[in-house]
Order: structure tokens, then sequence, then C-alpha cells
């Protein structure tokens, strides 16, 4: 049977261990000094070294070699057998298949046994957060005073399930994921020694595929080269499930451009080109992340082709930061929903779908000529309902005028809309409602990353005097609530409407939509409860 790759490469002396020189470090001057410790906690990710770095601890504390500074040696007898898996004295546990405390107390009776052949017996206990809490108590005192002649070793992957008990009686190692590029690099060492023939981009796209993980990156590489052609870009991706980059550029373009035929277009091709839904929006994720790593400036942290970065540019200029966060969390979220849904690609679909819902803008002059191609501006007609008078503002209003105002109609080209002028009444949601389009307009004229975020709302209420805008995240709540943001807008409703409106923003559930609060409902009240919950209002 052919040996695994990732087996095959494990490191055996400390130089050869990577991107965890922190740990490392520590460990051989440990060795150096002979101040080895009697118990170890060893956490991080999967696949970053810790189960290797247990069993270098193990060879080193047990080497035969005279030179302190060179253990483990790799060369002697004691080295030999811990690499061939036959060192009697090196007991390797894995806590998930042996959890009860019965386990445990069995391994208490034994541990008073003296080594075999070298100085210490070292237990080395893997995933050890899997233990019972009567097995972590029964543990607990051996842990605390071992013979002089034990030595453990925990690794886990999940440190918070571990006891405060234990954990004050270890060492405690924390490792790293490890860089893209140094994985790269290890890959091209094995590609070389192992003579298969890859393509750096194909490795770099393993690389980023292993998320920090050199075993599961050696996996993949192992995996690529069963195939017996040479690993390129498109066999990788093809084996891997992985989109090409294009087109997770082509669903950031559908995106901005609020294209939804297109948009919806490039997730079916890449849906049904082999891709991975959950790594294609991963892809979208990351692609998203690196706008903004460069929209603030750090776009040395952004790994990509020097014209990929110069297309990121460009697409970073033209999006705000809020937006690029709040796509980034819907799509992330489209990354957990795909596990529980059916249908795999509707949870990409309706990320997409929210994406461009939430941000799409009405630009005003496009918006004035598609309705007319004279150069009189968009006024007002009255109301369907003859029965509704002009609404009222209070006597507090900032704005007093000296005379009231009626409705007057005036007809620009095929469409209009309604324009209220409020004097000595009172202005209800219903009016804000009706000239949201025309109020974003007016914003969009002075600031347009006010008037996108104004797309964005989820609800529109009208509470004790003050209009209340519902979003959908802290993030665009936060962001709006600058002072600027809301002068502009009160300023275009007053100009439009002729109303001092206060302006308060909130964050509401993510099922609350702007067409579901057309009615002045209280949102903390019955009817807003079940509005909130997905409840939809008969008209």
């Amino acid at each position: 049977m052919t040996q695994a790759l990732y087996r095959k490469w494990r490191p055996r002396k400390w130089d050869q261990v990577i991107a965890q020189d922190h740990v490392v470090k520590t460990l051989r001057n440990a060795i150096q000094a002979d101040k080895v410790g009697h118990a170890y906690l060893l956490s991080g990710p999967r696949g970053t070294g810790k189960t290797t770095t247990a069993r270098l601890l193990a060879k080193a504390v047990n080497c035969l070699s005279p030179d302190l500074a060179n253990r483990p040696c790799d060369g002697c007898k004691n080295c030999i057998a811990v690499n061939e898996s036959r060192y009697l004295d090196l007991i390797e546990i894995d806590a998930a298949s042996n959890t009860s405390v019965e386990d445990v107390r069995d391994l208490r009776d034994k541990i008073n046994f003296s080594p075999s052949d070298g100085k210490y017996k070292v237990y080395i206990i893997d995933e050890v957060h899997m233990l019972s809490t009567a097995a972590f108590n029964a543990l607990l005192k051996t842990l605390e005073e071992p013979p002089a002649h034990a030595i453990f070793i925990l690794a886990t992957t999940e440190v918070h399930k571990i006891p405060a008990t234990v954990l004050s009686r270890c060492q405690r190692h924390e490792f790293r994921r490890i860089p893209v590029m140094d994985i790269v690099s290890t890959l091209k060492t094995l590609c070389t020694e192992e003579k298969i023939d890859a393509d750096e981009e194909a490795l770099i796209l393993i690389a980023r595929q292993s998320t920090g993980a050199m075993r599961d990156g050696i996996s993949l590489l192992d995996q690529l080269a069963s195939t017996g052609e040479r690993i390129t870009l498109e066999l990788a991706q093809l084996v891997l499930g992985t989109a090409t980059n294009q087109l997770v550029i082509d669903l950031v373009n559908a995106i901005q451009a609020s294209d939804t035929a297109r948009g919806l277009e490039v997730i079916h091709r890449a849906l049904d080109g082999g891709s991975d839904p959950r790594q294609y929006a991963r892809q979208v994720v990351e692609y998203l992340r690196n706008l903004l790593l460069i929209r603030m400036g750090n776009d040395k942290q952004v790994d990509a082709t020097k014209e990929s970065k110069d297309l990121m540019h460009k697409h970073s200029q033209s999006v705000e930061t809020a937006v690029l966060m709040e796509w980034m969390r819907l799509f992330n979220e489209a990354i957990n929903d795909i596990r529980t849904s059916w249908q795999p690609g509707m949870a990409l679909e309706i990320a997409f779908a929210r994406a461009v819902e939430g941000l799409q803008t009405v630009d005003v002059k496009p918006a004035a000529e598609k309705h007319t191609k004279t150069s009189e501006p968009i006024a007002a007609v009255e109301p369907k309902s003859s029965e509704k008078s002009a609404p009222k503002i209070t006597e507090q209003s900032a704005i007093k005028t000296s005379e009231k105002e009626s409705l007057k109609p005036v007809q620009a080209g095929a469409a209009s809309v309604v324009l209220s002028s409020h004097t000595g009444s009172e202005v209800t949601a219903q009016d804000i409602q009706a000239n949201w389009n025309t109020i974003r307009a007016e914003v969009k004229g002075q600031r347009s990353q006010t008037e996108a975020l104004l797309n964005s709302h989820k609800s529109l209420q009208i509470k004790d005097g003050a209009l209340v805008i519902g979003f959908a995240s802290e993030v665009l709540k936060s962001k709006m609530e600058s002072a600027e943001n809301l002068e502009v807008t009160r300023r275009a409703i007053h100009h439009l409407l002729k109303v001092d409106l206060p302006i308060v923003c909130i964050v509401v559930s993510g099922k609350t939509s702007s067409s579901s609060v057309d009615l002045d409902v209280d949102a903390d009240g019955i009817v807003g409860t079940a509005l909130n919950l997905g409840g939809k209002l008969r008209q």
C-alpha cells in the first residue's frame, strides 16, 4: 500500500516544522536547557502540526545524542524507532475513541511503570477535548503530579472545551494557520522530490483551498497527482469543485450593475460547470474581502497578480465600505444556508437578490428622462383618494409658513410622483412612502453615499413625531447615523414635503421589507411584531 504524502513528508526535525517558529523556539530551548515540563497543551486549527510537534518533542526527550541542542538527531535508535512507530515509550491515545473514565483510570494505573528504552514515557492524547467530564477529573491529579519519568502532551482543535483546571496544569502553546505562500513553497519542494508536474497557479489554488492547514494542502496535492496528468489550474478547479476567478468577477459586476438576469445566469453557469455551491460562495466572500482590504488601504495583504489587483482597485473605488461589508455578510450567510437547503443554488440566488435589492440606486437624471424628455421638473398630482386631505404638521415644527398650501396637480410627461405640501398638518408614513423615490433622488443630488444607504432600508415609520428608518444590520444603521447623512436626508424631506422631521435609525428583522411597513404601525406593538416575523397586512 502506498504511503500518503502527508505521512511520508511529516517533519522529523525541528527546522522542518513550517510557520510555527514561536512554538519550536520555546520547545528547543527547553530541551537545550534540560528543563522539560511535565505537561503540555498544543492547540490550534487542524493540520498545522500539533501532533507532529508532539512526536518531535517525544523524540527529543529520549534522543541519545550527547549534544542537547541537536536533539532530536533523527539518527539514533530511539529516533528511528519513533519514526517507524515502534517506540514502546511513546503512547498515542485517541481521546475521541477513549472518552470514558475507565480509559483514564487504566492509563493512570499503567503510568507508574518505568520506561522500557528511553528516559521518559511520553503520552500524547489527541483531540483531548473529547474526554468526558469524569475522565478529565480522573486525569487532574496525574497531570498535576505525574511520575518523574512521565510527560503528557495534550493536543486539541477546540481549546475552549478544555476545563480550566486542566489548562492551569499545562504549558500551553497555540498553533497558527500556515500562510498561503509557505504552503506553496512546501508543495513546490514536494513536487520536485516526488517528480510531480504542477503549475504554480494550481499550487496557489491548492494552498488557498487548504485554509492554512498544511496536511490538507499535501492531501489535495496527493489527490491531484493520482490523476496521472499535469496538474494545471483547470484540472485543479475541476477536481476541487471551484469556479474560475472570472465567474466571481462577473457576479460582482452583475451586483454593481443591478443586472439580475446576468447575475443569476453567472451563478447557474458556475454550478452547471461543476463548482461546489459552498466553495463558490467562499470565493465570492474572499474576493469581496480583498476589495475591502484594498479600499481600507491594505492592498499589500491581498495575494493576487498585478492584473487582478488593478481590477480589484477599480471595483473597490466604485463601492462603499458599508456596502462591501453587507455583501460579505450576505454571501457568508449563504455558505451556512447551503448546508440545510434542499436546493444548493438557492442560497446563492437569495444572497445575490438581496445584494442587488438592498443597493439599487436611483439616478435622478435618468429617472427624469425616463418619464419625460422635457426640461420640466417632476411635480405633484393629487392623491387617488379624494377624501384624503393634505397631512398636517404640528406647531412645534421647525419650519413655519404664513399660509396654507394645497396639493397642486402638475403633469410631467406620462408619469408623476406625489409631492405633498404640509403646512399645519401632520405627515404620515403613507406620505413618506409615496414620496420616497423622490426624496432619494433629491438626496442623491447632494450625497450619493447617503442615497445608497436610504435605498437599503427595510422599514419606514412615523413614531412620536420622528421618521424611524429600519435597516437590516448594525453596520448600515451606524453608517446612516452620521451627522452628515441625517442632515442631508432631513433637508431633502423638508424641501419636498415642507416638514422638519427628526430621523431615528433602528435595526429590524431581516424578514421585514419596505413594502410591509407602508402603514403607520407601532414597531413595538402586536402588529409591528407580526410584520417583523414575516406577516403581511391586507390592503
